[in-house]
């Protein structure tokens, strides 16, 4: 007989609470095994696969793609085929952590119902993307799809169409249950701004509620709220608007980034400081390095290599206070993070050991990191613990900021872009290629003549690469 298990969605670490479902990756009737992933969220510091510990036939998800669900809450219910007082998992807890079986490939299982003809019907897929948490009812058979090369013992039933459109324009929608609609972001749209689609007649086929419709709405002013015997919605989602106003959801990574930006500016006495410099030796220096073969030396990696050499200098940048124990904690090793900017917005990748290593392994881990974040593929552990920050906004045009600190680090170096200038060169004014560099410091940790070497330092090197250029 077979045991029905609830799987609920784990702790993804990292002081992470709550995820957003992005993607669902099976249906209710796939069969899963021991940790195949069986959903994407997105968290406030990455898209991550969650893993399934369960092998068996999924009978119910819960939640719909674009609900938000605490840690801890149920994701989905597995009928494993043999029952255990202790069922067994494999304890992953995202793709990538821990063993790691190779993944089968899913198999559909077929469910149907015999009509009053006598024929054989797909049914809908109880508890697919409502959100009530159904299984199956019982009376339903189901079959595996036969293995590739052999014949199959009875003919397939057509594959189930979704339970959206099968509800018709003129059908009463209960309280709880599907909804005509398909698409995650008519679903999203119609939240953001508490359209009740419940109450919302489809124009798609079968009455299926299309992006058009939830538009056509809000422009004529006739979407229907939800009311008190609703879900609950925010107030801010039902608030009136104004003519032109646009209200945006502070959550996710946008949320996560300015909360730990407001607690920066809370915490961390900043101050900034900033130089001028002559990075034409540095671009030369550059240009020959990748001139003489190898693989190519990015400017980001030269920096970054600057930054740990200047830390050796003054730890005292590379520490972070603990408030409780009213303590200065220098550290010895250098994580090195870098402001990447995203389609999801900004992330801070970080470069662990970046001390330990030489401009060539910087670039290559730069180049990885920043892949992985316009991919959305970053994992938490690639987004955290970082003790100091590059940021390069030079990238779009600026010369020079005064960045925020990335708490609970104590500084962060900025570099704007590198232009040709005036610039007076061994007595005589020459164009050079001059840049800005600012450094961003919490004061507790340092006064400002340790700040003050620090960036000199910095553009020292910046100026006159050839001796440091030796250890890269």
């Amino acid at each position: 007989m077979a045991q029905v298990l609830e799987f609920k969605l784990p702790d993804l670490g990292e002081g992470l609470t709550e995820a957003e479902i992005v993607r669902w990756l099976v249906q209710v009737g796939d069969v899963v095994t021991v940790d195949q992933p069986v959903v994407e969220v997105e968290t406030a510091k990455a898209m991550v696969e969650v893993p399934c510990p369960y092998g068996g036939v999924v009978t119910a998800r819960f939640g719909e793609e674009g609900t938000e669900l605490p840690v801890g809450s149920p994701l989905l219910t597995v009928a494993v085929g043999e029952p255990a007082a202790e069922p067994e998992g494999s304890g992953n807890v995202l793709v990538g952590y821990g063993t790691q079986a190779p993944a089968a490939r899913r198999r559909r299982v077929r469910a149907a119902t015999t009509a009053a003809d006598g024929r054989a019907r797909p049914t809908g897929r109880a508890g697919t993307a409502t959100g009530n948490g159904q299984a199956p009812k019982p009376g339903i058979t189901a079959t595996a799809p036969p293995t590739r090369g052999t014949a199959p013992a009875t003919a397939r039933t057509p594959a189930a169409p979704p339970v959206s459109a099968a509800v018709p324009v003129s059908a009463a929608v209960p309280a709880e249950g599907p909804v005509p609609v398909i698409s995650p972001l008519v679903r999203k749209l119609a939240r953001d701004n508490g359209v009740d689609l419940r109450r919302l007649t489809g124009s798609g086929p079968d009455g299926l509620i299309v992006r058009a419709d939830v538009e056509d709405a809000l422009r004529t002013g006739t979407a229907p709220a939800r009311t008190a015997g609703d879900r609950a919605v925010p107030a801010a989602a039902v608030a009136p608007r104004a003519e032109g106003e646009v209200r945006i959801p502070l959550k996710g990574l946008r949320g996560a980034v300015a909360d730990k930006l407001s607690r920066s500016r809370r915490e961390i006495p900043d101050a900034t400081c900033w130089v001028d410099a002559d990075a034409t030796e540095l671009m030369r220096s550059r240009t020959a390095i990748n001139a003489a073969g190898g693989p190519k030396i990015s400017l980001l990696a030269l920096l970054a290599r600057i930054c740990t050499a200047a830390l050796a200098r003054f730890p005292e940048l590379n520490s972070y206070v603990d408030t409780e124990a009213r303590e200065i904690v220098q550290l010895g090793h250098v994580h090195l993070g870098f402001a990447a900017q995203t389609e999801r917005g900004l992330v801070v990748p970080v470069v662990r050991d970046a001390h330990a290593r030489h401009a060539e392994s910087l670039t290559a881990e730069f180049a990885r990191l920043t892949e992985a974040a316009r991919t959305g593929t970053l994992t938490p552990a690639e987004l955290t613990g970082g003790t100091f920050t590059l940021n390069n906004y030079g990238v779009f045009g600026v010369d020079g900021s005064t960045p925020i600190v990335n708490h609970p680090e104590a500084a962060m170096l900025g570099v704007g872009r590198i232009v040709p200038k005036p610039w007076v060169h061994e007595g005589e004014l020459a164009v050079r290629q001059v840049v800005q560099l600012s450094l961003t410091f919490d004061h507790r940790v340092c006064d400002g003549g340790t700040a003050g070497g620090f960036l000199r330092y910095v553009a020292d090197c910046v100026e006159q690469p050839a001796v440091l250029l030796r250890t890269l």
